[in-house]
């Protein structure tokens, strides 16, 4: 005769004292990850510390409310050994010196463990709702890997607590499944929003530029996903497929922004296998149908999160050096979660159809004291192997490390390094041969500020056309739109005929200070893999106080505009510079060059000296 679920609920019921003494010494004991821990039995086992001997805790990384970890590190003490699953690279000095205890693994492969027994689970302790009419409880804030660890222990120990909000998906264990149940109300773990930090908005700002409408996206909790996530108001359509809901999220979602339309797999559902955040994000999730937590071997396998339209992975980086490595730690106020999935997820979104991994990365540590982006990591494990590094972005800028060399890569960390640390680090690449020694870096490289203002993009002819200030990585792609110049073209923009354009050369163009030199060039194509398809430069005359500028644009983009677009960048920087005017050399014959000139809104004078016309307008002379 089959049993009432309700009978036997009643049966397993007992108190903590009772259940936590039903480990036995040497037992493997799983705790429930992070914000679903479930309190008052870790509380319990700890009191008992000195009633149990060698016991193995097995759990995810995670911030402590009952100081395990401690209990472990006490001498002469054999109560308890610590088996945390963490992939960061231990640097901070909380997670280094207990990093004996850590294990280090992909978040996805946790669950095989326990299921195949290649890590046995003697005892799970867990906490769940309160079971439904049917005797289901859901595992709440913490599917990840505590759901394989309940069906795979030898004991399962539930905590069900009325605060646990009910979560859908494959989130679920039955009465009938658990050995032992204590009923305990106490507030569910939570996790206040990240502070506001200056740089974590400006990465916030630049990342959001590399989403686009319906991309599905992974973001790890932290300031600068959080600032990245308010960064994303204005986009529509996009979808969720992360490790963990955070407020941030709950807020896109209440805008319209998050529909879960586009996503191509789970459609209309709101996908992670965790929550980490405020009780107002635990009330949203509470028996909501568009959400859907999964185990970790679902949402972290990266053929699963490959499947999913303009996948886009969001990791934040704690340091990376100059040949793309990446070290990666995550922080006390997030439960030191996320870190464990992030190669999951870097390798998962470069399989997606148009799919991006981004990596955030704060330029300095300790208040602007220390470069984050080193030479070489030497001091620190690294938890993304350099092959995997796509998009990095700090507050001075974002480059592709993709398909990059080494001396490309070098240049590109360094142009995005904290000024105060670029000199440094060039001198370092060269030293280790990642760069020539013969190579010298220009002022633009020591102390500059990137003029993002001057950003913009514009549709022509079905094509996005990106218009910005020339960076340090655009030495090659402005060579090749040199070398792809018509004859003529090159006759004009350089005054005679060329056939050789030196690296050395296109560096001038390249790296600028972006006051005395500027350049701005349009680009057509996949950020990281762009073409310049046009390029306007102005060098200033420091006697005059006046800058020559030069233009080129590529023959199948002649007579759309660009030039304008072009020149009025140059003049509205060199006119906020303190420059006075603008000046152009050019042949009688070349009418655009004339007519450009004609399109500012400014008096201007030409004058005639043999074979040249000199264009020239001042700031000081507006058209009337």
């Amino acid at each position: 005769m089959v049993s009432y679920w309700a009978d036997g609920y009643l049966e397993k019921l007992c108190s903590g004292e009772k259940a936590i003494r039903h480990i036995k010494p040497g037992q493997r004991v799983f705790i429930g990850s992070s914000c679903g821990e479930p309190q008052h039995l870790v509380s319990i086992l700890a009191s008992n510390a000195l009633k149990v001997t060698d016991i193995e805790v097995i759990r995810l990384m995670s911030l402590e409310s009952t100081p395990l970890t401690m209990i472990a590190n006490k001498e002469g003490v054999q109560s308890f050994d610590i088996r945390s699953f963490y992939l960061g690279s231990a640097k901070p000095r909380d997670i280094a010196t207990n990093m004996r205890f850590l294990t280090p693994i992909n978040v996805s492969a946790v669950p095989r463990l326990f299921k195949q027994r290649h890590l046995p689970i003697h005892v799970a302790l867990i906490q769940v709702s309160p079971p439904d009419d049917f005797g289901w409880m859901s595992l709440g804030v913490s599917v990840d890997i505590t759901l394989a660890a309940a069906q795979s222990a030898d004991l399962v120990i539930a905590q069900v607590n009325p605060q646990m909000p009910r979560i859908i998906g494959r989130s679920f264990v039955h009465v009938n499944d658990v050995d032992l149940i204590v009923e305990h109300d106490e507030p569910v773990l939570t996790v206040d929003e990240p502070p506001y930090i200056e740089s974590a908005n400006m990465i916030g700002k630049l990342v959001a530029r590399l989403i686009g409408d319906g991309s599905t996206i992974h973001i790890d909790p932290g300031a600068a996903p959080h600032a990245l996530l308010l960064a994303l108001s204005g986009k529509r359509d996009l979808g969720i497929h992360t490790e963990y809901l955070t407020d941030g999220i709950m807020r896109l979602v209440s805008e319209g922004v998050i529909t879960n339309r586009a996503k191509g797999c789970k459609e209309g559902k709101l996908v992670a296998s965790g929550a980490i955040g405020t009780q107002g994000l635990y009330d949203f999730l509470h028996d909501n149908p568009a959400i859907d937590f999964q185990p970790s071997d679902y949402v972290n396998a990266p053929s699963i999160i490959a499947r999913h339209h303009n996948m886009i992975s969001i990791c934040v980086a704690e340091a990376m050096d100059l040949t793309g490595q990446v070290a990666a730690d995550a922080l006390r106020y997030n439960h030191f979660s996320g870190v464990a999935g992030m190669l999951d997820f870097i390798r998962g979104a470069a399989q997606s159809e148009n799919g991006k991994s981004i990596l955030m990365l704060p330029a300095t540590s300790n208040q602007g004291q220390t470069s984050r982006i080193v030479p070489m990591i030497d001091d620190m494990a690294v938890v993304v192997p350099r092959g995997d590094v796509h998009y990095v972005v700090t507050e001075y800028g974002m480059v592709s490390l993709f398909g990059k060399s080494l001396q490309e890569r070098a240049m590109a960390m360094i142009s995005i390094a904290h000024p105060d640390f670029r000199n440094e680090l060039f001198q370092k690449a060269k030293k280790m041969g990642l760069l020539s020694r013969s190579r010298e870096l220009t002022e633009a490289m020591y102390g500059s500020i990137y003029p993002t203002k001057l950003e913009s993009a514009l549709d022509i002819d079905g094509e996005t056309l990106t218009f910005r200030p020339a960076k340090p990585v655009d030495q090659r792609r402005i060579q090749e739109h040199f070398y792809n110049l018509d004859k003529s073209d090159v006759v004009s923009r350089f005054f005679h005929e060329k056939t050789c354009f030196l690296s050395k050369e296109v560096a001038e163009v390249s790296q600028i200070d972006y006051v005395k030199d500027l350049t701005v060039v349009a680009l057509v194509g996949e950020i990281g893999f762009s073409s310049v398809v046009a390029v306007g430069e102005y060098l200033l005359e420091e006697t005059q106080n006046i800058a020559e500028v030069a233009f080129s644009v590529s023959k199948q983009w002649q007579g759309k505009g660009l030039g304008r677009i072009l020149i009025a960048k140059l003049a509205e920087a060199a006119h906020e510079n303190g420059i006075a005017g603008l000046v152009a050399y050019t042949a009688p014959g070349n009418k655009g060059m004339i007519s450009l000139f004609k399109t500012l809104p400014y008096k201007t004078t030409s004058s005639y000296d043999g074979d040249v016309v000199e264009l020239r307008c001042m700031f000081s002379e507006p058209l009337d």
